[in-house]
């Protein structure tokens, strides 16, 4: 019955070392690179890393290499399907660029996110990102 279990703990990583992955951070950063080494923290160690950014139909690409990256701020790990990678329907730019396109547009889903926090707190009760309550 053990068997059915899935098994959901960092050591279900080991069939992703060696092959290209997509990492998304809770800052929202998008990582691509291929997973080296992990912990039992789910620490993860990227190599050949980029970091892209989106912007309509544009993406850009700026180059880290060596990146690690602590397990907490992990949301989403997946991993590249090489025969498909190419087949972006995006175009390629230069990464300064897309970059004040980029940040106008974090600034304005920050911007959104506050005020949808506002709204929760005054008229549902919710606590705000970051408040009493949210620490862990």
């Amino acid at each position: 019955m053990d068997s059915l279990i899935p098994f959901t703990t960092s050591g279900s990583l080991v069939d992703c070392v060696d092959r290209k992955m997509l990492v998304i951070l809770r800052d929202g950063r998008k990582l691509h690179g291929v997973l080296r080494s992990y912990d039992q923290f789910a620490n993860l160690v990227l190599e050949d890393t980029v970091e892209r950014i989106y912007h309509e139909n544009a993406f850009a690409e700026s180059w880290h290499g060596l990146f690690l990256i602590r397990g907490e701020n992990v949301v989403l790990l997946g991993e590249i399907d090489l025969d498909r990678e190419d087949e972006v329907p995006l175009k390629q730019v230069d990464y300064h660029i897309l970059l004040a396109y980029h940040k106008r547009d974090a600034e304005e889903k920050k911007e959104r996110e506050e005020v949808k926090a506002q709204i929760l707190y005054e008229q549902k009760g919710f606590c705000k990102e970051g408040g009493e309550g949210d620490g862990y």
